[in-house]
């Protein structure tokens, strides 16, 4: 099992509080039925899930340990959404039973684990004959950004290196396909969409995020301890974060790879 590299302090949340079915799993949509029963691995704070829930039947969700399931939990209370299920798992071994599930989906999750190719032959196992396995994950070598500043090269780079140190693989989109193939899927559709920012208020929220990142989340206490860097390198880089976020042609461009597999 792999370290999550990002955790869970408030500036990351800022981010994954985000995420919904229309900007994260779009490519699932059409497969969204409304009688169907959808497993939802690593649901994070649980903002696709709740989605997820006023489109299915029933949804179970899955953290990696109680005080991270916590967050999805909330939420559906907060909202009032009864028809989530809330199970802590390890993707890797799975406590459901063959057969269980019609969409087994996860989100940013492959990317951190230890072995996604067990993963996917979990994700396959509690998927029901005829069912759908559906995966999105970044890709941060392919990430893509103007003006070339120099501290964010630094960021990048030190941000692969913890995830690869916490046993994940930061460059996981376009690796998905293979992995799925590798875990016995034959029906896959391997496809691609993008996170893009570039608006005032776009830039704001996305450098302000990363700036305040850098600096208090357990990716910023690992890069430290771990003497990857020091605080003043942390405090350089989310400089220019904030720089990047305030330049009138800043850009910013995240990539992700999905795969859609019939079981």
């Amino acid at each position: 099992m792999a370290v999550y590299t990002h955790g869970h302090h408030s500036s990351v949340l800022r981010s994954h509080n985000t995420r919904s079915v229309a900007n994260s799993a779009a490519y699932l949509a059409e497969h969204l039925a409304p009688d169907a029963v959808l497993l939802d691995v690593g649901a994070g704070p649980g903002t696709i899930t709740v989605d997820f829930a006023g489109r299915v039947a029933r949804v179970t969700a899955t953290e990696i340990d109680a005080g991270a399931l916590s967050l999805s939990q909330a939420l559906a209370a907060r909202n009032g959404v009864t028809n989530i299920d809330f199970s802590v798992e390890d993707v890797h071994a799975l406590s459901f039973a063959d057969d269980s599930f019609d969409i087994v989906h996860a989100h940013q999750v492959l990317q951190h684990v230890g072995d996604p190719v067990q993963s996917l032959r979990e994700m396959r196992r509690v998927a029901k004959p005829g069912g759908v396995v559906a995966a999105r994950d970044a890709d941060y070598a392919g990430f893509i950004w103007y003006p070339l500043l120099p501290e964010l090269d630094d960021w990048l780079r030190l941000y692969r290196l913890a995830a690869r140190a916490n046993g994940g693989e930061p460059d996981a989109g376009r690796r998905l396909l293979a992995w799925a193939r590798a875990a016995g899927f034959t029906d896959i559709a391997a496809t691609a969409s993008t996170w893009c920012y570039t608006t005032p208020a776009e830039r704001e929220w996305w450098g302000g995020m990363w700036a305040d990142r850098i600096l208090e989340s357990d990716l910023a206490r690992q890069l430290v301890d771990q003497g990857h860097a020091r605080l003043d390198d942390l405090r350089r880089i989310s400089a220019a974060w904030t720089a990047w976020s305030q330049h009138d042609d800043g850009w910013f461009l995240v990539p992700h790879g999905e795969i859609l597999c019939r079981v």
